[in-house]
Order: structure tokens, then sequence, then C-alpha cells
């Protein structure tokens, strides 16, 4: 059976984009098939490039978020740098940005404007509060959207609210766009015309709140803060192990509450134990229920800790570091490591979780210099080799 080909294949983004919401977005198009044109500005680019060198001298914020794709560096403050940009949206299928607001209705970018001059476009707009409201002109960098979202407020220990350790509603956005723009393609392969997207970056991480929100909203207290610990569940928490590990395990009901004691503690009779017999009772004895199961694990190493809870079959995980997540046996064993091309040489990189059976593996391109595409993208738009070096004396494009 001959293998389907990548389910963007054919598609052309072009993106206007910066740090983490929008570029994010737009790889996994581009790992999905789509062909992605991204603008830079001609004095240092996409500023992620410039937020660490960790990568062998690169950002680790730009690599991650845009292999694939193409640099055109412009000023689009200068007419002819607009132009440029709005010659690649003509024949693209679906246009990106995640500028301040204001910035691309300003350069005739945003999506209302875009999508009325083509019918067939997809016009995403990315914004911190969205288009309208008290909010509408507020910065939005992720941190403070995370506060805002009410996330830190459910996140960290009961003493220390704690952003986290992502740039979780960054993400949120990107995902939202990405499907945005896949649902925008589905609709236009039935009735033939793009349109707008507006994602902001509040409201998708308000909805990732879902869980906290609504049982807040509909009566219930807000959750505490409870660190690894659950509100509600006992035990649930990571512990210490002899070796210097910590395993975390959640233990759902009493009969596995039973087996743990049995099998796992060596204390059989701590499962029949009024104090500890119930999830009610231990959460009410919290304490001294985390004290017992410290105790026990903390005489074990991480492997028998881990091999004793499998056995009893009780959820458990080790609590990993990032350099144990990439040495992640089941990462390794499934074979999602690949390497990509990039200015300072190879990287390490994970394929897309979104696995296709049957058809191409993700497209995972190159990451880019700054402007590495500008000419070529340039001749493509009909310049002559005249008019690409005026452009670059003029320091309009690079």
């Amino acid at each position: 059976m001959d293998r389907l080909p990548l389910p963007l294949e054919g598609i052309t983004v072009v993106a206007v984009e910066q740090a983490v919401s929008a570029p994010f977005a737009t790889r996994q198009l581009a790992d999905l098939g789509a062909r992605v044109v991204k603008v830079e500005r001609v004095d240092g680019g996409d500023f992620a490039r410039g937020y660490d060198t960790a990568a062998r001298g690169l950002a680790s914020h730009f690599v991650w978020c845009n292999r694939g794709k193409e640099s055109l560096a412009l000023d689009l403050k200068d007419p002819r740098g607009l132009d440029v940009v709005r010659r690649l949206i003509a024949d693209a299928d679906v246009f990106v940005q995640n500028l301040a607001h204001g910035a691309a209705a300003r350069l005739g970018l945003d999506a209302a404007t875009l999508c009325a001059a083509h019918p067939r476009l997809i016009a995403v707009d990315i914004s911190g509060y969205g288009g309208s409201g008290p909010y509408a002109d507020k910065r939005a960098y992720d941190m403070l959207v995370q506060c805002e979202a009410g996330l830190v407020s459910v996140t960290g220990t009961p003493g220390q609210p704690v952003k986290a350790g992502i740039p979780a509603a960054d993400i949120a956005a990107a995902m939202y766009a990405f499907s945005g723009v896949l649902a925008a393609l589905v609709r236009r392969g039935t009735t033939g015309r793009g349109g707008p997207v507006e994602v902001s970056m509040l409201e998708a991480l308000a909805e990732w709140m879902g869980h906290p929100l609504h049982h807040t909203v509909h009566g219930g207290e807000p959750p505490a803060r409870t660190g690894l610990a659950h509100a509600v569940i006992a035990p649930y928490d990571a512990y210490a192990t002899a070796d210097g590990g910590r395993v975390l395990l959640s233990v759902q009901n009493d009969r596995e509450w039973r087996r743990l004691a049995g099998q796992v503690m060596g204390r059989p009779e701590l499962g029949t134990d009024p104090v500890y017999a119930t999830n009610a009772a231990r959460v009410a004895h919290r304490e001294r229920t985390d004290e017992l199961v410290a105790r026990a694990l903390g005489a074990l190493d991480t492997d028998e800790a881990l091999a004793r809870l499998e056995k009893a079959g009780i959820a458990c995980a080790r609590l990993r570091d990032l350099h144990e997540l990439a040495e992640h046996p089941q990462l390794a064993a499934r074979e999602r490591w690949r390497s990509v091309g990039s200015p300072a040489g190879p990287l390490t990189a994970l394929l897309p979780p979104i696995t296709l059976p049957g058809g191409d593996e993700a497209r995972m391109g190159d990451v880019p210099a700054l402007g590495q595409h500008t000419d070529a993208l340039l001749r493509a738009v009909g310049m002559t080799d005249d008019e690409i070096a005026a452009l670059r004396r003029d320091g309009v494009a690079a």
C-alpha cells in the first residue's frame, strides 16, 4: 500500500511572528508538511533568537519553535518590505501574526483586512487578551497571563504560589491557533472560503483552567495549592527513596491502600486500621499517613520501590529531572528522537506527538538562520537581482 503524504502538503503559511505562541503554532503546521515562511525583523529577527545560547550557541526557545521554516528578514515599516509580504500573502493559504495589539492593523495585516481582500485566506490573529475589552492594549507575557488566568493561584505549595515551569499560556494559545487553522482548512474545503481565526492567550489558558474554574464557579472552594500532593486523596505525593531519588505514587481507592500496606510497606494491619482504612480517614490523618509511606519507601532504593509498587498495582512514577527525561527509556524504545539541522550543526529534537501511522513521518526541517531564504523568496515574488541589492543596501531586507 502506498504511504499517505503529510496532511498539509501543498499548504503555504506566511507568519509575521515572534516569541512562542505564533512560532509554536506554525511549527506544528510545518511538521505536518506545510511550507512556512517566517518574516523577521532585519535588526536581529525574532527576539526569541536572543533569549539564551543554550542550544550550541542558539536560543533554546527559537530552536524548539522554528524548525522547518524559511526565514525572510524584512523591514515592514518600509513600504517596499510590506509590499513583499503582501505579495506572499496573495499566494498563501494561511497567514499568522502575533504582533503587539494594533500593530498588524496599522500595517493592514490584521485578519479582517486580509480576509476581505483574499476570500480563501485563513488569517490568524494571536493576542494576549483579545482585540477588544479593557485589557486589549495590555502587555501580555506568558507569566503575566498565567497570573491573570488563575493558574498561579492553584500551582505551588500552601505558602507559595508559583508559575508553571513551561510557558503554559503561550503553548495554550499556540495549540488553539494550530487547531483553529486545521478546522478552518476543513471548512474551506467544503465552502471554498477561509476567514479570520482569533485566539487570545488569556482565553486559551482560562479554558485549560476548566476543572478548578468550574469547581469554584459552581459553588465549591477554590482548590488548595498542595505541591505534589492531592487535595482530596491520600497518599498521593512524592516520597524520597534511599538512593536520593523520589517516587510519586497515587492510591485511588481503599483496595489499593490495602495492597500498598501489605505488599509494599510490609504493614498489612494498616489496611484495616480505622485511622487509615478509608480515603476520608487517610486525608484526615494525612501527616501520619505520609509519614508511614515515607518511612517505608525511604528504606528502599528507587528501582526497588517502583518494582514493588508496580507489582502491587499501585500507580507510580519516577520524579525525573530533564537529563533523565532526555534518556527516558520509553522515548528511546519508541524511537522518538531525531536530528535536526541548524546554523550551529545537528541538534536533537523529539518527533511531534501527532503520529500518523501509514503516512510519511513528520517533516522536521532545519532551524533557519536569520534571512537564510531572503533572496530566494524575493526572487519568487518577481524581484530582480538589482531590486534585491537595493533592498539590502537600504536596510529593508537582510
